[in-house]
């Protein structure tokens, strides 16, 4: 695992670092890139921390949040302010497991946490704790599918990234810009540094 600088999404989410692995990866398979020039001390320090994510077991940020004490109820059992309470438990409890969510402004509250139920923390991760050096991306939209990328388009990308999309995929269909319906996404906990909780910043 490396520190923040560059990010790469992978179905959703993704661990920032040198390397990369699906379940579909083979034992033998190459994973890694080292440049010639890199110290052998480095190296060797990289070598050791590739072993021990290949060897760890695999879990879910569902499960990890579980061990953790959080219990995750059915979104249909719960009215929208135990629901609301309860994912922005959700969230921090995933912050201190260095775990971070982005893009999340296009979903409602019982949305947001009916995905995170169903899907998206349900989802094959690494068993290995995550220091301040490393973090665990969960990009909501991220997904690469049709819908993602026109929910992108819509809610997130500035005025720059859509003409370029247009320049380079003049057959899409760009749809107008407009402000996403909830204002989440800035008060979520940041990879950089976790900030003590502002009494106004509460989800939405």
């Amino acid at each position: 695992m490396n520190d923040d600088d560059g990010d790469k999404d992978n179905d959703g989410a993704q661990a920032d670092g040198h390397v990369q692995e699906d379940e579909e990866a083979g034992a033998g398979r190459e994973l890694t890139w080292m440049s010639e020039e890199c110290p052998p001390e480095t190296a060797a320090q990289f070598r050791l921390s590739v072993a021990a994510y290949e060897q760890a077991p695999w879990t879910t940020h569902f499960q990890e949040l579980v061990d953790a004490g959080v219990e995750l109820p059915a979104p249909e059992s719960m009215d929208d302010l135990q629901l609301a309470a309860k994912l922005s438990e959700v969230v921090d409890g995933l912050a201190r497991m260095r775990v971070f969510l982005s893009q999340t402004d296009h979903l409602s509250d019982r949305e947001l946490y009916t995905l995170l139920w169903d899907d998206t923390l349900r989802e094959p991760v690494k068993n290995m704790p995550l220091d301040e050096s490393a973090t665990w991306h969960i990009d909501l939209l991220s997904g690469g599918g049709e819908e993602d990328t026109r929910l992108y388009l819509k809610y997130y990308a500035d005025e720059e990234t859509r003409r370029h999309w247009l320049a380079d995929f003049p057959d899409d269909e760009v749809p107008p810009h407009e402000e996403p319906p909830y204002d989440r996404d800035k008060h979520l906990p940041q990879a950089r540094g976790i900030a003590e909780p502002d009494e106004s910043d509460e989800l939405m």
